[in-house]
């Protein structure tokens, strides 16, 4: 019986392979119901599909049955007496002419699309390639080379979890604070993460953890990739690994090289357990996704999976030239969201990791690729269209990174209502304004009152745009800061690799520095930094590690690092500046002004008071050409309390001397000083409290630094709109 079989290893006879009956073209996968297991693949183009059945260990082929029934393009066969547990690949039959889109290779075992646990370890081998060993992949000539044995297969499950009294946080995107962090880095090192623990899921929802975010005010986990993706083989070749993961092969598994456990069914149960603890302690949890590519590479690729399948529908190819790949990722290939059924199977994998695995939402890696459904970006495209109107998508939050490497890849603020963007023009606007690149004071206005010219005339709000400074793709907070060239050696390209127009400063020393006054520069430049990513409107989003001061050594492309140079550094840990970003967290939390769910308009109310008031150190209106002044380093803002409460003023001074600040008529009381962080002198927790009448005229200010403080303006101040 195959039910023996499913559970047996690879010793003892095996019994006659039973047959196959006809079964259901849906869903897709293979699935468990009760008396047997229906498997259901698409291929457009497959002349005949096999069902290769394999023992536990998935090294031994121990039955290969043709699929009986083909409906709509969807191959399908039902198993009786199957039961979960089975191991199992795929084989498609048909022809192998590249010049016309279409590889397919009977000798190659592929994995299942749908599969939800992998068997085995994938090895770089030759004969997961289409070509006889020491061939010319060019030459048309197939490779017969069977890859079984080493081939990864699906292994079929049907699991249950008991999620308790789990409930998403559902938190309001105006009140959310984001923390993108790699599973494996944040606590690798974290010597208050039992070692058994350390950079797994587990591990991300200890106690230990859950308390830094709770001190950051972090409302959200924003994951690098956590699907199941493999190690490039030029890396493998050089010894390196992709540590990012953004190469995935199977998009309904979790990564096992994250987990504690290692048993698949015990890893999504793992995870699992990771989302349940952190929503109790009020923490989402955001997948960085990558439905852009795949791991199979260019034309000189492995033949794993969807290329075996339907090359021909799964990719983009380019026209006239069907033997070479569509490349708008840089990654070798680009799936084609733009047919129906790899449509469905994206929206099929992303329903899986909000219903089965609960997540709150999803970043999409180079999301403007999954926007070309001919060669152009449309954000009218049927990807957009089909997340917008699932019931259970179209309640998650959603964000972009509004780019790829195309024509017209860059697409920021071009993306539908009801997605957010990562808005890379806060983080080069604030990175010029504060580190000398030239940035005007309309620069710094238009990043801090949210980047309305990008996303309001889409009908969007200022959570529109995910405010960061650093991400995981560039330079640490404090690599930013102490490097003005990257430091890429180690990752064996000759420094070739990474961004080259990083809009950093080293303060005068490339590097780590003993001179007093650079250390102290830079310090506060990273104060004053993280500050305005907390005073601005919109969503701001903080690096891992950037609150302790981690640095990679100038490495601002450690993608195929994994070691020291990328998992935190508890031990050297900034403890001051952690406090520091809590303290920034807590002010945007207490007062509503800094997270407002409107665009602000610069235009006086019924009872006559303006929302946002943008002033000259002097404490007057700025003229047009104040704007654009190249040399102007100085900016105040005003902004009212919604509800009637104080006003924060809130002031910016780039330069490396005293700036005096005239001040608005009215009583004010310093929340906060980023040059001096201990100076303060009302916490930040005074907008539920009656502000003191402290009536200063003036302020000096030692710069780099951003102040704020809080108080009642005299009646008839005035000023005017920033620019638009």
């Amino acid at each position: 019986m195959v039910a023996q079989i499913s559970a047996a290893g690879a010793a003892g006879p095996e019994p006659d392979p039973p047959g196959l009956r006809p079964g259901r073209p849906w869903p897709l996968g293979a699935h468990f119901d009760g008396q047997g297991v229906n498997f259901a693949v698409f291929s457009a183009h497959a002349e005949a599909i096999d069902l290769c059945l394999f023992d536990r260990s998935g090294t031994h082929e121990w039955a290969c049955l043709r699929l009986p029934a083909c409906t709509d393009q969807v191959w399908h066969g039902w198993l009786p007496a199957a039961l979960p547990g089975l191991v199992y690949g795929f084989r498609a039959h048909g022809p192998h002419r590249p010049s016309a889109g279409l590889r397919f290779n009977a000798a190659k075992l592929l994995l299942d699309p749908y599969a939800r646990e992998v068997v085995g370890a994938f090895d770089w081998r030759e004969e997961h390639f289409d070509w006889p060993a020491g061939g010319d992949p060019r030459s048309g000539v197939q490779g017969y080379e069977d890859n079984a044995r080493w081939a990864l297969k699906a292994r079929v499950c049907a699991d249950s979890y008991d999620w308790q009294d789990d409930r998403a946080p559902a938190i309001a995107l105006a009140d959310s604070v984001f923390y993108e962090v790699h599973v494996r880095g944040m606590t690798r090192q974290h010597p208050g993460v039992p070692q058994a623990l350390r950079g797994t899921y587990a591990g991300l929802a200890t106690p230990a953890v859950t308390e830094h975010l709770r001190c950051l005010g972090v409302t959200a986990l924003c994951l690098m990739p956590v699907h199941y993706a493999l190690d490039e083989q030029r890396l493998v070749r050089a010894g390196l690994r992709n540590y990012w993961g953004y190469n995935t092969l199977a998009f309904f598994v979790p990564d096992p090289r994250l987990a504690a456990a290692s048993e698949a069914a015990a890893q999504r149960d793992e995870f699992r357990d990771m989302v349940r603890a952190l929503h109790r302690a009020g923490i989402e949890i955001i997948l960085d996704v990558v439905y852009n590519h795949s791991a199979e590479s260019d034309e000189l690729g492995p033949t794993l999976s969807f290329r075996g399948l339907d090359n021909a529908s799964w990719y983009r190819l380019q026209r006239g030239q069907a033997a070479q790949y569509v490349n708008v990722t840089g990654c070798g290939n680009s799936l084609n969201l733009a047919h129906p059924r790899v449509l469905q199977w994206a929206m099929d994998s992303l329903r899986y990791w909000v219903e089965d695995m609960h997540v709150d939402g999803f970043r999409f890696d180079l999301a403007v690729t999954l926007g070309r459904e001919a060669e152009d970006f449309d954000a009218g495209a049927g990807f957009f269209d089909a997340v917008r109107q699932d019931p259970v998508l179209n309640r998650v939050k959603l964000i972009a990174e509004p780019w790829d490497i195309g024509p017209g890849g860059y697409q920021a603020g071009a993306f539908p209502i009801g997605w957010s963007e990562w808005n890379g023009r806060f983080r080069d606007g604030l990175r010029a304004w504060w580190l000398g690149h030239g940035a005007s004071r309309g620069e710094l206005a238009r990043r801090l009152a949210g980047s309305s010219e990008q996303y309001r005339w889409s009908g969007r709000k200022p959570q529109a745009g995910i405010n960061f400074i650093c991400a995981h793709d560039g330079f640490t907070l404090a690599d930013l800061v102490s490097y003005r060239q990257k430091h890429n050696l180690a990752n064996g390209e000759a420094n070739r690799d990474g961004h080259d127009d990083n809009l950093s400063a080293n303060c005068g020393v490339e590097g780590p520095s003993a001179d007093a006054g650079v250390r102290e520069l830079r310090r506060r430049l990273r104060r004053a930094l993280l500050a305005s990513l907390f005073v601005a409107q919109g969503v701001p989003q903080l690096l891992s590690g950037d609150e302790i001061g981690r640095s990679q050594q100038g490495n601002n492309n450690a993608y195929c690092q994994d070691g020291p140079l990328n998992w935190l550094d508890w031990a050297s840990a900034d403890r001051a500046l952690t406090e520091f970003v809590g303290a920034c967290a807590a002010l945007r939390r207490d007062w509503p002004q800094l997270r407002l769910a409107h665009w602000l308009e610069g235009q006086a109310d019924r009872a006559g008071v303006t929302d946002v008031l943008w002033l000259s150190a002097e404490g007057t209106p700025l003229t047009a050409s104040d704007w654009d002044e190249p040399s102007a380093n100085s900016l105040l803002l005003c902004l009212a309390h919604p509800d009637g409460g104080a006003a924060l003023l809130l002031l910016f001074h780039a330069g490396h001397g005293q700036c005096t600040f005239r001040l608005p008529g009215g009583g004010w009381k310093l929340l906060l000083d980023s040059a001096a962080p201990d100076r303060a002198t009302a916490p930040p927790s005074a907008a539920r409290e009656p502000v003191r009448q402290v009536w200063w005229q003036e302020v000096g200010i030692t710069g780099p630094a951003v102040v704020v403080l809080a108080g009642v303006m005299a009646p008839g101040t005035d000023g005017q709109q920033g620019p638009a």
